[in-house]
């Protein structure tokens, strides 16, 4: 059916130039209100509704699906300060799938929940760092893995933004940590492997803390799979540069408006305190691959250790296949001590005697 084309001037200075059905925009038509945003699309009794075009004063824009005079369905929006998104809407706010670029040149990619990340998705900074996992309320909470620009790489629990549970670390040379962490700090026991020493694999621990063994996404997987393979042949780094990574990470910048800032969760995540301990156990060299090996086959020792907050309360060094084998005997079954032959026979011969005592009285 078709509907006369007509130029409507409101009241409050609105203009409206296409289709009516009655007194109301119906079909397609612009609409242009007194403060200069613009809508040219598809209306429905008065309301934008199917595919349209809406462009602020701002400059921002936004073109795809509206519904009931909201936006809603899949559209993609530019923003004035030159991010953008394109993904799911739901009344005006993302919600559902989506990808956006920060004005900073950062990335989100994944689910949104009422504008906000929630689900599972993968942030990547400018400054290279990237984290694949999940997410509430705008914060990386739950499983994820998380790579830093050096190198360093973690796998675990987060809460608020913060590492928070179970976890494991590897740093850039190829050491690794397995612990747990309180509020982005190491907190409570854990074992440290040099760099060399055989460690346990990544898959059975993460089956042994609840884990699916391919992360909580095909992307995290891809991370922890990258866990397993060799660290750089050449790793190097001055005190002044390790103090250096935690200015990058306190540089980054907000993810939204409605999300916690970063900037104070690096601190406490700060790969540099990582290295407090760590350099006074295993140098970081230059190495070829040929002296990987070497040392892979003459580093037996580990080290338990146990933290309170960030502060190392108490370090145990063992050897690895003393560990190993008190690992295996945790395993074993329990056997209780067999009774001697004297004792069983005896046992028995009691219980004969006194069941041909009750026969025989009977």
């Amino acid at each position: 059916m078709d509907y006369a084309v007509s130029e409507k001037a409101f009241s409050n200075r609105d203009v409206y130039v296409g289709n009516f059905k009655g007194i109301l925009p119906h079909g397609n038509g612009k609409y242009t209100w007194s403060d200069g945003t613009v809508y040219e699309g598809d209306w429905e009794e008065g309301k934008m509704t199917g595919k349209g075009k809406l462009i602020w004063t701002s400059g921002a824009q936004y073109v795809g699906d509206f519904s009931g005079g909201y936006v809603h369905g899949y559209g993609i929006f530019n923003g004035p300060d030159g991010s953008f998104y394109h993904g799911s809407w739901r009344m005006n706010v993302q919600h559902g799938m989506g990808k956006k670029q920060y004005c900073d040149s950062d990335i989100y990619e994944g689910s949104w929940k009422e504008g906000v990340q929630e689900g599972s998705g993968r942030y990547l900074w400018s400054s290279g760092n990237t984290y694949i996992g999940s997410w509430k309320g705008g914060k990386m909470c739950g499983r994820g893995v998380m790579k830093w620009e050096n190198g360093d790489l973690y796998n675990g629990s987060w809460l608020n933004g913060l590492r928070d549970g179970s976890g494991v670390y590897r740093f850039a040379d190829g050491g690794y940590y397995f612990g747990t962490w309180s509020r982005g700090l190491k907190d409570g026991k854990g074992t440290f492997y040099p760099v060399g020493t055989k460690h346990p694999s990544l898959k059975r621990w993460c089956s042994s803390v609840g884990y699916s063994s391919d992360g909580s996404s095909s992307l995290s997987g891809h991370l922890l799979n990258s866990m397993e393979g060799k660290a750089r042949p050449t790793v190097k780094r001055s005190f002044s540069e390790k103090i250096s990574i935690g200015g990058i990470l306190r540089n980054s910048r907000r993810i939204s408006h409605k999300a916690m800032s970063l900037d104070k969760n690096w601190t406490a995540c700060d790969p540099s305190r990582e290295f407090i301990r760590y350099d006074s156990l295993c140098s970081l060299s230059q190495a070829s691959e040929d002296v990987q090996h070497e040392t892979r086959d003459n580093n037996t020792s580990v080290y338990e250790r146990e933290y309170m907050q960030g502060v190392l309360i108490k370090e145990r060094e063992r050897n690895h296949t003393e560990l190993s084998r008190k690992n295996k005997q945790r395993n074993k079954i329990s056997v209780t001590p067999k009774s001697s032959c004297i004792d069983m026979f005896g046992a028995h011969r009691s219980y004969y005697l006194m069941l041909n005592l009750q026969l025989g009285i009977r």
